[in-house]
Formats: structure tokens, sequence, C-alpha cells
């Protein structure tokens, strides 16, 4: 809406004004685009780099927390959220995939599960993806002498470690976290978290079975034993 001293403007005077009004408009159209853009969201995909593998990009948020809380609630509940995701992990710090990098990086980040008074059992789980001029053995080595030298009564534990350290290295990054209940929430495996203990019995037989198995043979091998002794002896 225009006053009455604006309405008798002449049309050279309206005119400028209108150019000015215009230019002023496209000028805070800009600077919203331009804050919209620069404005990050809470969930944003990034690319991977690498086949079937999606990099969710969190704000003001744990990864570690979240991902832990997502499994708790699939492992009580027994319900199946998901149809395509097959394992969800976080990933709470990334370096270059070099050791010598990832070695001056991990000092620093293992210090709040590992250092001194903190200590506690620990793993260690390697992945690579288009990557070659890594070595596993090497880099687990590394990463556990480093985890050793935080203190001392930090043991490794494969069967029911307190900790897990995921290493995932995809091209020329390297992705770090330490988590939870690895072996309970069957390697962060959305799919088979939520089976029952009586399916995954039936799927994967027990190794409590096995062992029966051993001994029935064991005690047929026995058995025979004994046998072919009596008739020597006889």
């Amino acid at each position: 809406k225009f006053s009455d001293h604006e309405e008798r403007l002449s049309g050279s005077d309206r005119e400028e004004d209108e150019d000015d009004v215009e230019a002023a408009l496209k000028k805070e159209v800009g600077q919203i685009r331009a804050s919209t853009e620069q404005k990050l969201r809470r969930f944003q995909s990034v690319e991977s780099g690498a086949n079937n593998v999606v990099f969710i990009r969190t704000q003001g948020i744990e990864p570690e927390n979240l991902v832990h809380h997502i499994l708790k609630d699939m492992h009580t509940t027994k319900k199946k959220k998901t149809r395509v995701i097959l394992r969800m992990l976080p990933i709470s710090g990334t370096c270059k995939a070099f050791m010598e990098d990832m070695k001056k990086y991990t000092e620093t980040f293992f210090e709040p599960w590992f250092k001194a008074p903190n200590k506690g059992t620990f793993q260690i789980v390697y992945k690579a993806r288009n990557n070659s001029h890594m070595n596993r053995e090497e880099v687990i080595k590394e990463l556990a002498g480093i985890v050793g030298s935080l203190n001392p009564e930090n043991k490794v534990d494969l069967n029911n470690p307190q900790y897990t350290v995921v290493v995932e290295i995809i091209k020329t990054v390297c992705c770090l976290s330490v988590v939870r209940d690895y072996v309970l929430f069957r390697k962060y495996n959305l799919q088979e978290v939520v089976k029952s203990n009586k399916e995954d019995a039936q799927q994967n037989p027990s190794s409590l079975t096995e062992e029966q198995n051993s001994e029935v043979v064991k005690a047929e091998i026995e058995e025979e034993e004994e046998k072919s002794s009596k008739e020597i002896k006889e």
C-alpha cells in the first residue's frame, strides 16, 4: 500500500522507487536461499562412495546412543521395522585411511573409553570397501596396541567384549566407532536381532549340540576300542 505522498510522485520518481524495491526483494530472496542451503538438517544423506552403503550425517545427535537405542528396542520387542537395511553402524569419527593418520587420530579418539582410569575388554572388527592398500592384520595390531597403551588393563576378548571397535574403510576414508553389545545385538544386524532364540537355534545349531554329538562319537570310539582290546586279550 502506498501513502498519499507516494501516489503523488512523478512517473520517473515512482519508477526509481520500484527499481529500488525490486532490488531489495532480489537481495532478500538471495539471502534466504543462501541461509537455507547453509542450514544443516538433523539427518542428511551423504554420498558414501561405495555400492549398497548409505551414509547419514547427523546434527546434534550422538550416533552410538541413537543406534544402540534402535537395536535395543528391536531386540526387546522382536519387531522387524525395516525390510532393506541389513546393518546399521554408528560412525563417531573419520580420518584418512593411511596408517600414520589412523594412529595419530585414534590416540585421542579412544580416550573416552580406554584411557585410565577408564578400561574394558575389547575386540576390533575391520572391513574395507574399494580399498586395497590397507592391510587388515596390520591395522588391527596397531589399533590394539594403542588401546593397550592407554591403559594396560584393557584386555582383548573375542567372545563377549564390553566394547567393539568398528573400523570401516571406504576408499581413502577410515570411519571409526566404539560400540556396546555388539555380540548381543548380532553384529548390529537388524535382520538377525529380531529373531527369537528358538528361530536362531533352528537356523544355527548350537555349540552344545555339536559337543553332545562329539561326545556320542567319542563314546562309540571308546566302546570299539574296548571291544578290540578284549578280543586281542582273548
